[in-house]
């Protein structure tokens, strides 16, 4: 089974189990690259949000006109935040952004529990990082990796490179099937 891909400089189609990252600023504008890959030859998709709360994300994806009746967000702010969280069949939250334990068991939950064709976005690793630390978001990305491959989904996993030390970076780009760098300037590069 392939995935059609839509984003700019990268292939027409990746595998199943294709694990893709997304290297970019700080400050990079990755909506569109994020809401490109989830709007695209899909029946349902998964976004991991430890950067920003659910109710961000379902404005995001109503914003670039993203069908939200095949989303399912986990949440991972709002708990440790205080907000308020109406739970339900599309929205779940664990305890903080370095509930990563949390964040592969509700990522398994969904590829076990879901047909078709299945999309994760994980934006981002950075946060992960920087509430848990370099090893453990390391780890839990590569068994969110292995869940992908397991259950025939793809991912697109967010890091903001410059936050990172080169061979933090450099370990994740080798990690990946595919590296998208957005740079400073928007301009999209693909490597496959």
């Amino acid at each position: 089974m392939n995935y059609a891909l839509t984003i700019e400089d990268t292939p027409d189609s990746v595998p199943a189990g294709t694990g893709i990252l997304l290297s970019h600023p700080s400050t990079g504008e990755t909506d569109r690259i994020d809401t490109d890959f989830l709007s695209t030859d899909t029946d349902q998709f998964l976004v991991i949000s430890t950067r920003t709360t659910a109710r961000e994300v379902e404005q995001k994806l109503e914003h670039y006109a993203v069908d939200r009746s095949k989303a399912t967000i986990l949440d991972a702010l709002s708990v440790e935040r205080g907000y308020s969280r109406r739970s339900g069949d599309a929205v779940h939250y664990v305890a903080s952004p370095d509930d990563l334990d949390g964040i592969v068991e509700s990522t398994r939950d969904f590829l076990a529990s879901t047909d078709g064709k299945r999309r994760v976005s994980v934006d981002s690793i950075t946060e992960m990082a920087y509430y848990a630390d370099e090893d453990r978001a390391r780890e839990a990305v590569e068994a969110l990796l292995d869940l992908l491959a397991e259950h025939d989904a793809v991912g697109l996993f967010h890091l903001a490179e410059e936050v990172h030390d080169e061979g933090v970076v450099s370990g994740y780009r080798d990690l990946f099937d595919g590296v998208i760098t957005l740079d400073p300037d928007g301009d999209v590069t693909g490597e496959f």
